[in-house]
């Protein structure tokens, strides 16, 4: 048994971080790492970025928090920018991206109560999604792994197996309400989904009444090198969540909703306690101020491209360890021909860090502020891990 007072729910690296600048953390004793995996595509500005820092700073010096009972002009500054700059009209603000959508589901089954067809609440989702570890997104994420032992499972979603459209079809029944997809699977492994399929999505929802809920907790927030995964595709969705990278490090998710969606969320209908608080919308604000920079996406499209091609070249290099590369910006996976976290291993060796996935995957989710340095050096760090473990593998044929 173990003397940690914590559960014993995360099977955590014998690591710990007292500091950290950029992409880079740096341990009690001094050791640097390069961080390639951004807190799961949490810290967007990478570590104590100045403009997130002060504002973060300001803000608790004058107020932290004063209950959703009152007006709340810091939340609607960040959600009118949001909105000017998606799809959205409207916008929920949450602590996280599991509360994201949770109130991306109601938002969706509330819809279609307040249009008067209260027997559609069910949603359909895909095999290889993860939305959350709430018991509604677990069971929209439809993996066992994460369903099993909590008891019976909470009904209304229907998964579906690949981006198949005549399945899809099949799925669609007297109570389904919508249609929930990440644009690009995250934890499921780095796998975008086909923009025809997106478009069929959107044009199946039009014609039957449904709502397009895109899940863009990882891919969003300039992940992908666009504000918004969606506009990839071209295909606007119904209700967005969005999460992670867009309080840079700070517990902030929002719920974005089309004027037609929202509209059945009426008072009472939904709430939060922490939810908008003033330090989160200062940290959103302070997120949006840098991403929103000009030519600041280009850069990330451009270093992402940079990363994705050296990275391709390691699979070149080292065809028995690695597949591919697969992904948008820097949202990155290597596909490895062995356990991803045997390789995430080797990585940290090189204090390198980054991250398991689904389908064998090693995600490499940097801070969007990563330089042309810093992503040469962490190609670098990954070839040396490659090397590490074929030497490895020699040792112990030998």
């Amino acid at each position: 048994m173990s003397d940690s007072a914590l559960f014993p729910s995360f099977a955590r690296a014998d690591l710990a971080f007292e500091r950290g600048e950029g992409v880079w953390l740096e341990t009690a004793s001094g050791e640097r790492y390069l961080d390639m995996m951004g807190g799961i595509a949490v810290n967007s500005l990478g570590h104590c970025h100045p403009h997130l820092v002060a504002a973060l700073t300001e803000q608790a010096a004058k107020l932290w928090h004063v209950s959703n009972v009152f007006a709340a002009p810091h939340q609607e500054k960040l959600a009118r920018r949001l909105t000017e700059t998606s799809f959205a009209d409207r916008v929920f603000f949450t602590n996280s991206g599991a509360e994201a959508l949770e109130c991306a589901i109601k938002t969706a089954r509330r819809r279609q109560f307040h249009e008067g067809r209260p027997e559609r609440y069910r949603l359909i989702t895909f095999e290889g999604a993860f939305h959350g570890r709430t018991l509604a997104t677990i069971a929209a994420g439809g993996q066992e792994k994460y369903i099993e032992g909590f008891g019976p499972k909470v009904d209304g979603f229907d998964k579906v197996d690949g981006f198949d459209e005549e399945k899809v079809l099949a799925a669609i029944g007297p109570e389904t309400a919508g249609i929930l997809i990440e644009p690009i699977q995250g934890e499921g492994g780095i796998r975008p989904v086909p923009r025809a399929f997106l478009a069929f999505l959107r044009k199946v929802c039009d014609e039957q009444g449904l709502s397009l809920v895109f899940d863009e907790v990882q891919c969003g927030m300039g992940r992908t090198g666009r504000l918004w995964a969606y506009e990839l595709s071209g295909v606007e969705p119904d209700i967005l969540a969005s999460a992670k990278g867009i309080g840079g490090g700070f517990p902030l998710g929002a719920c974005l909703a089309t004027e037609a969606a929202a509209a059945g969320m009426t008072p009472g209908t939904h709430g939060t306690t922490y939810g908008g608080g003033l330090l989160a919308m200062a940290a959103g604000n302070a997120v949006l101020d840098v991403i929103l920079e000009p030519d600041f996406l280009e850069k990330v499209r451009d270093r992402g491209l940079r990363l994705k091609q050296k990275l391709a070249a390691v699979v070149d290099l080292h065809p028995g360890l690695f597949s591919e590369v697969r992904g948008e910006g820097l949202m990155l996976g290597l596909v490895c021909r062995r356990s991803p976290a045997e390789v995430v291993a080797a990585m940290r060796e090189q204090k390198l860090l980054t991250v398991g996935a689904g389908g064998n995957v090693v995600r490499f989710l940097p801070a969007l502020v990563v330089s042309d340095a810093e992503i040469d050096e962490a190609v670098a760090r990954t070839e040396a891990a490659a090397r590490s473990l074929l030497q490895a593998e020699k040792g112990a044929a030998a």
